[in-house]
């Protein structure tokens, strides 16, 4: 069986799905690999380490694709009908294994349907134990939550941690974080590391314990109704908790010098938290990083991908795919979630196909011609009724 992976083509993304070290244990396992020139470069994977582990190289993708039982991607296929149209080449029945981030890329599920593309998504993969290893969520999410806190530092015109001098004693950053997810958690860690005094929230109070753990201070309210979904994501408040959270947004964010936001609905749509007047409330010189930009921002006031200063002089960050600015290591544990999801389904040196497995079930998005992921059926329903 025949695995392609494929050089990632997104605007300044650096990351490749496969590295050396997991294509040399594919290759074992009795799979035929190809790549695309140059796919791994950017991370810092040259060519000539795929070629030491038995990888062919090639230099033509549309080729490249129509070989492929089993494509490998970091993103969703790119859809350049002039240039490279990487659905039209992959013919009917090859697995697709990539994050895809269906609710975000919808004409994208439509098109893999309509070829017959049998397509899983990772960032649709149940979170249960067993599928941890192949969680490519939490695997970026980390670095999110690191390199975020590294950009708030370098940004903030104060030292972090506190400092005695000669000059007198400088107190740490008060850095508050919203949302203590995967990303959060790493944000809150890495925070406590440089030495601020990190306070954070999340609307999933049973998580209190956990940023407690890591030395920060938790700050909430007492919900009226659960704001837990399946799979252990957060899901929108009710209107009256969304005011009391906005409560003690507006109270807290105000005595802080820096904001970390990084709050999914769903792990995938960003909630719009800090609004305009709760930054009008910030002190001049402060800092907001949002997180959740990728999903639209946490922050009414973010231009996503850029750098702002407010009249007030709060300056708000907000970076997309921050895994891609640490490529070798990013690339290194997609690698090693994809290969583990398809170490996991190999039999006599072949991918199976197992539809009753929870693991490909839940994170199978089209198959045979039909979208079969509940979630990203009901937004194309959705969206054609309107």
């Amino acid at each position: 069986m025949h695995i392609a992976l494929l050089k990632e083509t997104r605007p300044g993304e650096r990351r490749v799905a496969l590295v050396p070290e997991s294509c040399k244990k594919l290759i074992q396992a009795g799979y035929t690999l190809s790549i695309e020139k140059g796919a791994g470069e950017a991370a810092f994977y040259p060519d000539e380490e795929y070629r030491k582990v038995g990888c062919t190289i090639e230099n033509d993708p549309e080729t490249l694709i129509k070989s492929a039982d089993l494509l490998l991607k970091v993103n969703s296929p790119t859809l350049d009908s002039e240039n490279r149209n990487e659905i039209a080449w992959m013919k009917p029945g090859t697995v697709l294994l990539a994050s895809l981030m269906p609710l975000r890329h919808l004409n994208v599920v439509q098109l893999l349907a309509t070829h017959k593309i049998t397509s899983f998504s990772t960032d649709a993969i149940p979170r249960t134990t067993r599928a941890q290893s192949m969680d490519t969520l939490s695997s970026m999410a980390n670095i999110v939550g690191y390199k975020g806190v590294l950009i708030a530092a370098s940004e903030l015109s104060k030292y972090f941690p506190m400092f005695m001098t000669a000059a007198g004693t400088v107190f740490p950053a008060k850095v508050f974080v919203i949302g203590a997810a995967v990303s959060g958690l790493q944000a809150i860690a890495t925070a406590r590391r440089l030495g601020a005094n990190v306070t954070a929230t999340d609307v999933r109070p049973e998580v209190k314990e956990q940023i407690e753990s890591l030395g920060a201070k938790y700050v909430g309210i007492e919900l009226k109704e659960s704001a837990v979904s399946g799979g252990g994501y957060a899901k929108e408040l009710s209107q009256e908790d969304k005011l009391r959270q906005q409560e003690l947004l507006i109270n807290h964010c105000a005595t802080v010098d820096v904001v970390i936001t990084t709050a999914l609905i769903g792990g995938v749509f960003a909630p719009k938290l800090i609004t305009a007047t709760m930054v009008n409330k910030m002190h001049p010189g402060s800092l907001i990083v949002d997180l959740g930009a990728e999903g639209g921002g946490n922050c009414e006031l973010s231009k996503l991908g850029e750098t702002i200063m407010t009249n007030n002089g709060v300056k708000i960050i907000a970076p997309l795919n921050l895994p891609s600015t640490m490529p070798s290591h990013a690339s290194l544990l997609f690698s090693r979630n994809l290969t583990a999801f398809v170490q996991t389904f190999t039999k006599d040196k072949k991918f199976q196909l197992d539809l009753n497995d929870d693991i490909q079930k839940g994170s199978m998005i089209t198959h045979n011609g039909e979208i079969l992921n509940a979630r990203t059926k009901e937004a194309l329903q959705s969206g054609r009724s309107k």
